[in-house]
């Protein structure tokens, strides 16, 4: 896909969105709380996105982008029998 492409598709998937919250308040009780799932569902997503990247960067690099020395791997070598 190109990203032409894809930058129509996600300016349709906002425009979709924009018309729902447009039409929400006006939308069932059974609407809105499918939507809220949604919604909160997405936001949860991103949150562990969130958290889990910035777990993993400082377990492997410093704040500053260089690798942290108190992490360093050691090398497992087969016993000699």
């Amino acid at each position: 896909m190109s990203s032409e492409g894809f930058l129509k598709e996600v300016q349709a998937i906002g425009e979709k969105f924009l018309l729902k919250l447009q039409k929400l308040p006006k939308a069932e009780p059974v609407e809105i709380v499918s939507f809220s799932v949604v919604l909160l569902f997405i936001v949860t997503v991103l949150v562990l996105m969130i958290i889990a990247c910035s777990c993993c960067c400082s377990s492997c690099c410093g704040c500053d982008g260089r690798p942290d020395p108190r992490r360093k791997k050691s090398q497992i070598r087969p016993a000699a029998h």
